[in-house]
């Protein structure tokens, strides 16, 4: 009898053991369905309720000395709003790094963390990027905590079982199945010209953003970020931004990095279209055609120029400078990356060095004092590190702003305007700047540039 149950235990073990890479064989596998994976990942997902504090608009009557005088000189004032955001975050590490969404937690100024046994954790962000819409939490005086095991995003394949767990709508954790419907989403494809996404028909909707996107063994597949909708909720078209990345900005944010820096490649590229191939001679249409480099660039550097056709990155095809700049992030800055590139029909490899966005020439960034016509005004000299900051192109030089401040705010000045002239004296040289704000007289005109118009701005002082 005791042989016997050994024997029925055993093929039990091994029934379970083979259920994770296999069709459900039987009623009572089917029936099982989700459940033990659920119960496994869900204690590693936890919804965050973030407090952000914006500034109010201002009454027009504001600035008016009429109604100051009867009023008050607040009268008016622009007051700051206080509105909570709602979303979901993934324990990574047992002693307190979660990651959620840069757009849910990016501006908090307050954030409460609360886990599936009803914990609640004080919480702040260490590491966070815009663009990547990635924010890694600390939770404080935690440890021992349930958390997730992030797997290759590489190896994920479309028609794989996907389940998404988050907390939409704020009714409380909620799991949601489907699979992965495609790989390496970006551009018009996502409704975000940036990023690099994993897509998914699993049910997501507002709130489950910072959510976990888990395989079938619950392993983390990628970081719940957006949908597309026309109506707001779920229409089967989801994007979760890959383990991979996650698993960079984790790794940066132990580092104890506050800004996440990635690998600066110095290229403008465009997706190989039908027509480009066909002049290049390509039989099909693949990889990213280099448009611009920078004389700064790590690839101008290892050779590569403008025409070459880039088809992989370490080994990885790539068909948007998107999933370029996804390959050499989670790579990592101080490392090298192998691009295949493609001249004149011919194939071959070339080795590119990952550096950060040199600041070379300096910066030099100056912010005018009381004695210019727009103190507050913050300008700095365009190098490839303002370049990429505030997305200008590769071949911008000259001064740029950085922050107009209030007189340079109401004057028409924005971040990224480009000076190019001030009553027809060229900057080249935030100094400069200073020189011509200094007394210039009765009359300012402003040549600027900005999204690649030329504007001119006139005023009386």
């Amino acid at each position: 009898m005791f042989r016997a149950t050994l024997i029925v235990l055993s093929l039990a073990c091994a029934t379970m053991a083979t259920a994770e890479t296999r069709v459900p064989q039987t009623q009572s596998e089917i029936s099982l369905g989700f459940a033990p994976v659920v119960k496994q990942a869900a204690p590693a997902v936890v919804n965050i309720y973030a407090k952000i504090v914006r500034k109010g608009g201002a009454n027009p009557f504001f600035s008016d000395p009429f109604f100051q005088e009867f009023f008050g000189r607040d009268f008016g004032a622009p007051r700051p709003r206080v509105q909570n955001s709602l979303g979901s975050g993934v324990i990574l590490t047992e002693d307190g790094f979660v990651v959620s969404n840069y757009h849910v937690v990016g501006s908090a100024t307050e954030i409460r963390v609360v886990t599936t046994d009803r914990r609640e954790f004080s919480a702040k962000v260490v590491l966070g990027d815009e663009e990547s819409d990635i924010a890694i939490l600390r939770l404080e005086q935690a440890d021992s905590l349930p958390y997730l095991i992030m797997r290759d995003s590489d190896h994920v394949e479309v028609g794989e079982l996907a389940l998404a767990i988050g907390n939409p709508f704020g009714v409380g954790q909620t799991v949601s199945s489907g699979i992965i419907s495609g790989l390496a989403r970006t551009g018009t494809a996502t409704g975000n010209a940036r990023g690099y996404f994993i897509q998914t028909d699993a049910a997501i909707n507002p709130g489950n953003s910072g959510g976990a996107l888990i395989d079938v063994n619950g392993k983390l597949i990628g970081i719940n970020t957006s949908i597309l909708t026309r109506s707001g909720g779920s229409n089967g078209i989801g994007f979760a931004i890959p383990a991979n990345l996650v698993a960079e900005f984790l790794k940066q944010a132990r580092a104890g990095n506050s800004n996440f820096v990635s690998p600066w490649a110095g290229m403008a590229g465009q997706h190989m279209s039908a027509d480009i191939a066909e002049s290049l001679g390509i039989t099909i249409p693949q990889g990213v055609v280099i448009s611009d480099l920078h004389i700064l660039s790590p690839l101008a550097d290892a050779g590569l120029r403008v025409g070459d056709v880039v088809s992989h990155v370490d080994g990885d095809e790539v068909n948007s400078p998107a999933e370029m700049k996804f390959r050499m992030s989670v790579s990592g800055v101080g490392g090298t990356s192998i691009l295949t590139r493609l001249r004149d029909g011919v194939s071959g490899e070339v080795e590119v060095d990952l550096i950060e966005a040199p600041d070379k020439p300096a910066a030099e960034e100056i912010s005018l004092d009381d004695k210019t016509v727009l103190p507050g005004l913050k300008v700095a000299r365009v190098n490839p590190v303002m370049i990429t900051s505030l997305g200008l192109a590769l071949s911008q030089t000259g001064v740029v702003v950085v922050d107009p401040g209030p007189y340079g705010g109401r004057a028409g000045l924005r971040v990224g305007d480009v000076l190019n002239a001030i009553n027809g004296a060229e900057m080249e040289r935030p100094g400069d700047v200073v020189s011509a704000l200094t007394d210039p007289g009765r009359r300012l005109n402003m040549s600027i540039q900005r999204g690649g118009r030329s504007l001119s701005l006139r005023f009386r002082l």
